[in-house]
């Protein structure tokens, strides 16, 4: 019984300090983080847009939707739909207050948003960044009439 726990503990030994003297197989290695595709870290958010299929939507299906983040959070409701001069569209979303109070309109670009069922779904701008973004102007872009048909990209969950 004696030769069998020696025999098994320099069996046990021998694997876990590793044979041919390299590092044991069961130790973790240190491995810098990667991006799953860098060359999908270096697009556009217009490129990213077009690759998510974007499918026209009429103005004012999007009044009043829901915008969350990567867990379902609401960020906020989408107000109005404005086209800057550069020929931007931007969703202007309302964020902070309580029950409509004390809320304030800010803008974000179509092409980081994504529709998904009823909602929008917040893919390439973070909640913080709607915190930390400036408060929309009046007149720094005019409404889209709320018949006209815009594009938007999908998304699933």
């Amino acid at each position: 019984m004696r030769k069998i726990l020696i025999a098994l503990s320099l069996t046990l030994v021998a694997t876990l300090a590793g044979v041919d003297g390299g590092p044991s197989p069961l130790l973790a290695q240190h491995m810098p983080p990667q991006s799953e595709n860098p060359r999908k870290d270096a697009m556009t958010p217009e490129e990213k847009m077009n690759r998510r299929f974007p499918q026209p939507v009429r103005v004012s299906d999007l009044i009043s939707l829901r915008v969350l983040d990567d867990q379902d959070v609401t960020i906020g409701f989408v107000r109005k739909v404005v086209r800057t001069p550069q020929g931007k569209i931007l969703l202007l979303v309302s964020q902070g207050g309580w029950f409509g109070w004390g809320e304030r309109l800010v803008a974000a670009p179509i092409e980081v948003m994504a529709i998904f069922g009823r909602q929008l779904a917040s893919l390439d701008m973070e909640p913080k960044e709607y915190a930390s973004a400036s408060t929309w102007i009046e007149g720094g872009g005019t409404p889209i009439p709320s018949d006209e048909i815009i594009r938007i990209a999908l998304t699933k969950r």
